[in-house]
């Protein structure tokens, strides 16, 4: 019998931020975190503490290099531009309440933004990632946004793109993929946790 795979893909979101507090949709405006995100960028590193992966991956924007720094990560960290969260165009820093005064059906995973990207762009950066770790075949770390984990998520699952809108990922919250089995299993271990930052709530 097989032995299980081991390898995994850590997927930790960025910390608050004053946008992703009330709710503006964040793209590659360059915020940085709130002095709680921070806080909880450092309580997620103490829960990663000990973590044995082979590579580190972050996005480009401030708001994940500030969390994978402060989670004690940045040294080893490489930045993947395929990382970097959707560029919402005409969308950016709208809530979805302004989004849908003027567009009410309007849904990202289905829809894409004006001005910005598809939802095949989006998809195709996303699976570029993913082709990437399978061929590394090893425990790896990610620092991204939520929207581009969440389209990450579908691809590795092979999931149709638009199943992303059924995913959500709270601020500095820790996921896990891998496989059950065999490499042509891949699987969902660990969902949108925050329990190490609980205590900022």
């Amino acid at each position: 019998m097989s032995s299980e795979p081991e390898s995994l893909i850590y997927l930790a979101r960025h910390g608050e931020t004053a946008w992703s507090l009330t709710g503006q949709h964040t793209g590659l405006t360059d915020l940085p975190l709130t002095e709680r995100g921070e806080r909880n960028a450092r309580q997620l590193g103490a829960r990663l503490a000990g973590l044995n992966v082979s590579r580190v991956f972050v996005s480009p924007l401030l708001r994940a290099r500030q969390t994978c720094e402060l989670a004690g990560f940045g040294a080893i960290a490489e930045v993947d531009s395929d990382l970097a969260e959707w560029d919402y165009g005409q969308y950016e820093g709208l809530t979805r309440t302004d989004i849908h005064k003027s567009n009410p059906e309007w849904r990202i995973f289905r829809d894409g933004c004006p001005g910005g990207e598809s939802v095949a762009d989006v998809c195709a950066r996303a699976e570029r990632v993913v082709a990437r770790l399978r061929a590394l075949d090893e425990c790896v770390l990610l620092f991204s946004s939520g929207h581009i984990m969440e389209m990450f998520t579908t691809r590795w699952l092979d999931w149709p793109a638009e199943t992303a809108t059924r995913l959500f990922l709270d601020t500095a919250s820790l996921s896990i993929v891998g496989y059950h089995r065999t490499n042509s299993n891949p699987v969902l271990r660990l969902w949108n946790c925050r329990k190490h930052a609980e205590r900022d709530e």
